[in-house]
């Protein structure tokens, strides 16, 4: 009897896991053709005047179906003339230490909306305050205007009293590249650096020399090499790529903070994660590597389980610091 029983058992689990899958990718659909929309691009050597718009619109929307955490308050402010947030959780929270957010978008898109459901994330798993603010854009602002926005945010924060080890800084995408970077002008000033770095799905090789931007273009859901060609070219303009104040990834990590990396299997940033990983271990910076499978880019974002693991992930890299 039980031998007769348990194919029907199994093909009943299968039907409800095929039906959990399908709803699931129904409530999704709307956030992922937003995505897609931020990182397509139809020249790769230029950013037309359409595909901007459309990438910004998108991140606009996609920060919109992604809903902040609830229990957040969102107190946006002027910083000398650059739009910025705090997220603060309403509940008791340790206002000895902040987290600065950088986002992402190729550093041709975002704003503050785009940054809302990571900061309230964040802002959830570690009980802290996370400062986002809006740096000017490319191809309007190139190189190295944004960069110089991230430093007056750093420096707003050190202003309002916060050691540089109490302030962990997080980006993901483009903004991943940006927290490395400012990490890499910060040393060379003589500076202190921050307390931990998050950096998700990160940018660090605007060279696209790793092998994943090859071996994972067909399985990536929302990135193309055109995209990263198309927004590198409007960032950078004509300086030299390899730099690493364009790719941090080619810089020295001697001296830099422990680090979490998380990345989805599926996308072609990979490399950019795991090369990462290697030279901060190999410079003797504590280094983590999460490869997430089965997920794109930037998937904390999105009101799936796999999301709400990594964030907890975060919040105990963070947390268990202190």
């Amino acid at each position: 009897m039980d031998s007769e029983k348990t194919p029907l058992h199994m093909k009943l689990v299968r039907r409800t896991t095929e039906q959990k899958a399908a709803a699931e990718q129904r409530r999704l659909a709307p956030m992922m053709r937003a995505l897609k929309a931020i990182h397509s691009a139809t020249s790769p050597e230029s950013m037309a005047p359409d595909d901007l718009e459309r990438q910004r619109s998108g991140q606009e929307l996609l920060g919109r179906l992604a809903a902040p955490m609830l229990g957040m308050s969102w107190e946006p402010f002027e910083l000398s003339g650059m739009n910025a947030a705090w997220v603060r959780p309403d509940r008791g929270h340790d206002k000895r230490r902040a987290i600065l957010y950088c986002h992402g978008g190729g550093y041709t898109s975002g704003n503050l909306g785009y940054s809302r459901p990571l900061a309230s994330k964040m802002a959830n798993v570690t009980g802290w305050e996370v400062l986002s603010f809006e740096y000017r854009l490319a191809p309007e602002h190139p190189f190295p205007a944004a960069v110089d926005d991230a430093m007056k945010a750093w420096d707003y924060l050190m202003y309002q009293g916060y050691g540089a080890r109490d302030v962990m800084v997080a980006g993901d995408s483009a903004g991943g590249n940006m927290a490395l970077v400012l990490c890499h002008r910060l040393r060379a000033a003589g500076r202190r650096l921050p307390g931990r770095l998050i950096l998700m799905s990160p940018w660090t090789d605007m060279t696209a020399s790793g092998k994943s931007y090859a071996e994972r273009a067909d399985i990536d859901p929302t990135i193309s090499l055109d995209y990263i060609k198309a927004v590198r070219s409007a960032y950078a303009r004509d300086a030299d790529l390899s730099s690493p104040l364009l790719s941090p990834l080619f810089g020295d990590f001697t001296g830099f903070p422990p680090t979490l990396i998380q990345v989805g299997s599926n996308e072609i940033l990979l490399s950019d994660s795991i090369r990462l990983r290697d030279r901060m271990l190999a410079a003797r910076v504590p280094c983590q590597l999460e490869v997430w499978n089965d997920v794109w880019h930037v998937f904390q974002m999105f009101p799936i389980k796999k999301a709400n693991q990594a964030m907890e992930s975060i919040g105990r890299f963070l947390l268990e610091q202190f």
